[in-house]
């Protein structure tokens, strides 16, 4: 199977019309008409955690996407790279809000991002490590995104009138996200004897963060639909399934967030009255 193959049929049940598009290429406002009022029945403490939880998983991948700006390999995936990072800080500006709505704080996305240490922070740990080489930032963003992607179909039927808005215009996005990597991760795996190496490095690398993922929320299945369909087309070993003990989502971070935040926030703590 090419990788043309694998990027089309992961596109399958997806409205093509808009998601390779980056976040801020439209103007619609997703949010739009939408009511805020949490609905009975809702946890609002909960709503909110869950709210943080995936704009922190946001926010720290597209900090670790950024970093690839003047460093990928070409122009076009420099663009591309930082395109989905802008898709990744969209959605977690407008969960920060969501959760600064209901948790009863009234804070901002800004005090979400900038003015919570680490230890506050409830990302997944594979979002959080360094970005290595190309063929590992692809690999995680092929596991996140296949997992985001899955989480966030779930998401569109939430109660919460206002997540299941976030997670709708999500999905689009994220559909393109995973399409990117998958066709990366099939072109460096059926490439040179060089690129398959580092495919197949990075393909075990990431397997250790599987159950924290599976653990976050149970699309085990979907996702590892989606990781036999680009492995067996990259003519790679399917990855298994690995658990570490911890998990981001309980606070237990790895010794990478901290300089990862105070670069993100370094501005901001320096200048926190200021506006822009």
């Amino acid at each position: 199977m090419s990788d043309d193959h694998v990027y089309l049929s992961l596109a399958e049940g997806h409205d093509d019309s808009d998601t390779r598009w980056a976040f801020g290429t439209g103007f619609e406002d997703p949010l739009h008409g939408v009511d805020t009022t949490v609905p009975e029945g809702v946890d609002a403490t909960e709503l909110a955690a869950d709210c943080v939880a995936l704009a922190d998983d946001a926010l720290v991948s597209a900090q670790r996407l950024a970093e690839w700006t003047t460093r990928a390999p070409e122009l076009e995936e420099e663009v591309a790279l930082a395109n989905i990072g802008l898709d990744l800080l969209g959605q977690a500006r407008l969960l920060y809000s969501r959760a600064g709505q209901v948790d009863g704080t009234g804070r901002g996305e800004d005090a979400y991002a900038y003015f919570r240490d680490a230890d506050d922070f409830r990302n997944v740990r594979l979002a959080e490590l360094p970005c290595g080489d190309f063929a590992f930032s692809i690999v995680r963003l092929l596991v996140l995104s296949s997992w985001r992607l899955a989480h966030f179909e779930k998401l569109v039927t939430h109660p919460d009138p206002v997540l299941a808005a976030i997670a709708a215009k999500g999905v689009k996005e994220l559909t393109y996200h995973r399409q990117y990597a998958a066709e990366w991760a099939v072109r460096l795996g059926d490439g040179t004897a060089g690129s398959h190496r580092r495919i197949r490095k990075a393909m075990e690398q990431v397997a250790p963060h599987f159950g924290e993922l599976f653990t976050a929320c149970d699309v085990r299945d979907e996702v590892a639909a989606v990781l036999r369909q680009v492995t067996e087309a990259a003519g790679l070993p399917e990855p298994a399934v690995a658990s570490l003990p911890g998990s981001g989502r309980d606070g237990d971070h790895t010794e990478h967030l901290v300089p990862l935040l105070a670069e993100l926030q370094s501005v901001a703590r320096a200048h926190p009255e200021a506006t822009w």
